[in-house]
C-alpha cells in the first residue's frame, strides 16, 4: 500500500513568518496535481524544526482538510526532540485519518542508542498506525548502528524506514536482512540508484516541484529502462545543484513562485542566497527540459 513516491511537503508562511493557511493550501493544491503516491507532512522539508508543536498540529489539520476526497496517502511526520510532543502529534494524526506516521530519531542532544530505542518504542506504541522510522545522519549528527536500526525495524507497528544517507551498502544490508519492510530513499538526486538497489520508493523535498519526474524515474528503473532513468536523474541532479546554490528549501519555494504558486518565504533565519544563483534557477525552470515535468 505505501510503496511509491511522496513529496516531503513544504509549509506555507506569511511574509511576516506566521503559518498561513491560504499559502499552505496553494502548496497542497500544486503538489496534488502531480503523479505522486502521497504527502509526507510536518518533516524537515516543511521547516518543522522552526515550528512550534501547536503549529504542526494546525498544519496537520490544514493538509488533511485540503487533501480530503483526493486519492493520496497522508503520512504525518511527528518526530520531535520531546517524546510527549511527538506522541501528541501522533495521536492527533491518528484521529484525523492519516494513514501512517514517521519520525526523526530524537535530536538536539547526543542521545544514546538505548534512549533512541526507548523513544521509538514508546512512539510506535502510542497509536496503532504504521510507523516509518528514520535514518538521517545529517540531522542527528551520527549514523545509527546497523544493529540499532534492525531493532527499530522489529518494533510493533514499524513497517519500514526512510533512509537518507549516502551509505548505499547499508541500505542493501537492511533490505537483505529485513525483506518484509519498506524502504524509502531520501536523497532525491540519486533516487534511481537507490531504487535499483532495492528501495521501494522515495520521499523528497524537490518532489514538491518535480514529483512527476521522480515517479517517472522510479518506474523507469523498475521497468529496466536504465538509460531513460539515467537521463531523467541527470535533470534532477541539475535542479538540485542549482537549489544548493540558493539554499534548498528557499530554492524550492522560489521555484514554485516562478511558476505562479504563491507559497510564501521560508521562515527566518532561512533565506534565499545569491541573486546570481536565483537568476540561474529561474532560467532553468523556464527550459523545456524542466517545464515538461511541471504540473502547469
Amino acid at each position: 500500500m505505501f510503496k511509491g513516491t511522496y513529496a516531503a511537503l513544504l509549509t506555507g508562511f506569511a511574509d511576516n513568518g506566521d503559518l498561513d493557511q491560504d499559502r499552505q493550501n496553494n502548496i497542497v493544491d500544486y503538489v496534488l496535481k502531480q503523479d505522486l503516491t502521497g504527502l509526507y507532512v510536518g518533516g524537515s522539508s516543511g521547516e518543522s524544526g522552526l515550528m512550534s508543536t501547536d503549529e504542526l498540529l494546525a498544519q496537520q489539520i490544514m493538509v488533511r482538510d485540503r487533501a480530503k476526497g483526493r486519492e493520496t496517502i497522508l503520512i504525518a511526520h511527528v518526530g520531535q526532540p520531546n517524546l510527549a510532543d511527538s506522541i501528541q502529534l501522533a495521536r492527533q494524526a491518528k484521529d484525523l485519518g492519516y494513514q501512517a506516521l514517521s519520525a526523526l530519531p530524537p535530536h538536539s542532544y547526543p542521545f544514546s542508542d538505548e534512549e533512541i530505542l526507548d523513544y521509538y518504542t514508546a512512539l510506535a506504541s502510542a497509536t496503532d498506525l504504521p510507523m516509518i522510522v528514520y535514518e538521517i545522519p545529517i540531522r542527528t549528527g551520527r549514523a545509527l548502528p546497523f544493529e540499532l536500526l534492525g531493532q527499530l525495524l522489529q518494533l510493533p507497528n514499524v513497517i519500514g524506514m526512510k533512509f537518507t544517507s549516502p551509505d548505499m551498502f547499508k541500505l542493501c544490508l537492511l533490505r537483505k536482512h529485513h525483506p518484509d519492510k519498506i524502504f524509502f530513499y531520501g536523497f532525491d538526486e540519486v533516487l534511481g540508484a537507490a531504487v535499483f538497489l532495492g528501495a521501494d520508493g522515495g520521499i523528497g523535498t524537490t518532489y514538491n516541484v518535480l514529483g512527476n519526474l521522480y515517479t517517472a524515474i522510479d518506474r523507469a528503473v523498475r521497468a529496466g529502462e536504465v538509460e531513460k532513468a539515467r537521463q531523467m536523474q541527470s535533470l534532477s541532479q541539475e535542479y538540485v545543484e542549482k537549489i544548493m546554490a540558493t539554499g534548498v528549501m528557499p530554492g524550492v519555494k522560489f521555484t514554485l513562485q516562478c511558476i505562479g504558486v504563491d507559497c510564501g518565504p521560508c521562515r527566518k533565519p532561512m533565506k534565499l542566497r545569491s541573486e546570481a544563483a536565483q537568476a540561474e534557477l529561474k532560467a532553468f525552470v523556464a527550459t523545456d527540459a524542466c517545464k515538461q515535468w511541471l504540473a502547469l
